[in-house]
């Protein structure tokens, strides 16, 4: 009788390791999955920009400086950079670059907000590159279209 409980320990016992393994493996896997896919996500996502963005080309120098459209510029107190992400990123890290971008000015003319445009944004055409062709031209903020009078 003795054995017969013994076998019945070892087989729950067995049962408890196959059940703590499996629960272990999917402790680690489901992290590893759902890192996967906010990547995947993210490619699909339309970005809104302000109907105050206007398009440029930005090369980032040493912070502050940069320069907008080949001209000397610099970056406002707390300027947000956004790469082909969506991500924030640090204007040091892109000294050097020159990248093509929709961007916004504060009232002192500084780059504030500048978004880092995927290929697919960038062929988005028209969009206005002055500020006098954004307050001519009509934005639809849902599609992010301009459209020319």
């Amino acid at each position: 009788m003795n054995r017969c409980a013994s076998l019945a320990q070892a087989a729950r016992r067995t049962g408890l390791r196959t059940l703590a393994l499996r629960t272990l493996a999917l402790t680690f896997a489901l992290p590893l999955v759902s890192t996967l896919l906010p990547f995947e996500a993210q490619a699909q996502v339309q970005r809104n920009f302000s109907a105050k963005a206007l398009r440029g080309e930005v090369t980032f120098g040493e912070p502050p400086q940069a320069q907008l459209n080949r001209q000397a510029t610099q970056l406002a107190p707390g300027a947000r950079i956004r790469d082909t992400n969506n991500m924030m990123v640090v204007s040091g890290s892109l000294k050097g670059q020159r990248v093509v971008v929709n961007y916004t000015l504060d009232s002192l003319g500084q780059l504030h907000e500048i978004w880092i445009l995927r290929e697919e944004e960038a062929r988005k055409l028209p969009w206005p590159r002055t500020p006098a062709e954004a307050q001519s031209w009509v934005f639809d903020p849902v599609a992010q279209t301009w459209t020319k009078p």
